[in-house]
């Protein structure tokens, strides 16, 4: 599992690209550990030499999205964001593979039934997309809502994690 950092400065941050069937992703990190993980729209996706702190973030991005890995081992950096933010993305880590959550049930796991408006502002200021699974939180009626790459992206990320349930209608014939 994803484990968090947070009691630590910030020292150099390297960077990487990596190409997948849903886009270019821009890797940020330190020896630290992970600091972001974003979707670029960046064509051709640049090529380079992956740095040392990355090389495992990249593979398991790859092993994720070639369906052959359900939780990723990866230290992650959120030193310098607040606390609460840090709590919603700590929650959004307990997510299973293939699993979703409501908004609802992160803010009562967080004590605050009435902080679901700031839950979902804690997803949309995810920074590390995938790794920290924000696209696994969904309305408490079943409904996709919000996602920063758009909700076609967050039914195919839910999709590869669990094609029984967020199939688009007609796609199994």
């Amino acid at each position: 599992m994803a484990r968090s950092r947070t009691d630590h400065e910030i020292p150099g941050l390297v960077e990487a690209h990596y190409f997948s069937s849903f886009g270019c992703f821009k890797i940020t990190g330190s020896n630290q550990g992970l600091r972001s993980v974003q979707l670029v729209d960046t064509k051709p996706c640049p090529a380079g030499p992956i740095p040392r702190e990355l090389r495992t973030a990249v593979k398991q991005l790859d092993e994720y999205f070639k369906q052959q890995r359900k939780e990723f081992d990866l230290d992650i950096d959120f030193s310098g964001y607040t606390p609460f933010l840090r709590s919603v993305w700590e929650q959004l880590l307990e997510i299973p593979y293939g699993r979703t959550t409501s908004y609802l049930s992160i803010a009562e796991k967080l004590g605050d039934p009435k902080a679901i408006r700031a839950v979902g502002q804690a997803n949309r200021n995810n920074p590390i997309a995938i790794i920290v699974p924000c696209h696994r939180v969904i309305a408490k009626n079943g409904d996709l809502q919000g996602y920063f790459y758009g909700l076609d992206f967050k039914r195919r990320l839910l999709e590869l994690e669990n094609p029984l349930s967020f199939a688009r209608q007609g796609s199994l014939f």
